[in-house]
């Protein structure tokens, strides 16, 4: 039986953000998810979804450009009339951008384009979009480890996921009056694409992490997804303000 909850979930094409639709789907959420540029992708979650006997949407959207938010929004509301629905209930700011630059070599544009995608975007999106949540809903917003502990060659990714850190306990104040929950999630190293697919295809990289990571291996897309589904559920409904880090236990 399809669950009456609709999620939007960002960065939903791949990765952690695909794992994720797939695990709510899995539950009977239907889900909005955006891709940035790879539609074929995103047609490939739809289709999974659909098998998994949830209907999800996907949008295209570049969480980095908070002027098209509104545009964006637009298409979220003929979204929810084809779901025929007018609002919905979980929110996962899940889309990122992954960064290499050292205190050296790290530039004010590398820097800009963190801010804009991991801070700025989650911040004015979820603005955007809370006239549109039903009160009671559930915000994910997603973390590192290296919001943590700190490695070379991530002086901008970590210190500005630390800062999303901060914002989930805010919005989690803020939001209290509507019972919305805010929690952040915070993986470690991950084998996907990300930064280049440096943990899933580089073999010493992989080794490294395994090393340091007390289940000893490095995280798969698999070990996320459900943790999120099950962070947005009833069942983690007295959750809230969380910060829950999901990476077998790296760097303890």
């Amino acid at each position: 039986m399809r669950n009456s909850k609709l999620a939007i979930v960002t960065g939903g094409s791949r990765g952690i953000g695909r794992n994720t639709v797939l695990c709510l789907a899995k539950r009977g959420v239907r889900s909005i998810f955006t891709y940035n540029s790879n539609r074929a992708e995103a047609d490939k979650v739809v289709a999974l979804a659909a098998e998994a006997g949830a209907q999800t949407i996907a949008l295209q959207l570049d969480t980095g450009n908070v002027a098209a938010f509104d545009s964006f929004i637009g298409h979220v509301k003929e979204a929810l009339a084809e779901l025929e629905v007018e609002r919905f209930d979980y929110l996962v700011n899940n889309a990122g951008t992954s960064s290499n630059a050292s205190l050296e070599t790290i530039t004010e544009v590398e820097m800009d384009a963190l801010y804009n995608v991991h801070f700025k975007g989650v911040l004015f999106l979820t603005q955007k979009l809370l006239p549109l949540m039903n009160d009671g809903g559930r915000i994910v917003n997603i973390s590192s480890g290296l919001a943590r502990f700190a490695m070379p060659n991530r002086v901008g990714y970590g210190p500005i996921k630390a800062a999303v850190e901060a914002l989930t306990r805010y919005m989690a104040v803020e939001l209290a009056p509507r019972r919305i929950a805010a929690n952040v999630i915070a993986p470690g190293a991950i084998a996907t694409d990300f930064s280049g697919g440096i943990v899933r295809d580089n073999p010493q990289v992989n080794k490294a992490v395994s090393d340091h990571t007390a289940l000893g291996r490095a995280g798969m897309p698999e070990d996320v997804g459900p943790v999120i589904a099950a962070l947005l559920s009833d069942d983690f409904g007295w959750v809230n303000a969380q910060r829950i880090e999901v990476a077998g236990g790296i760097h303890i």
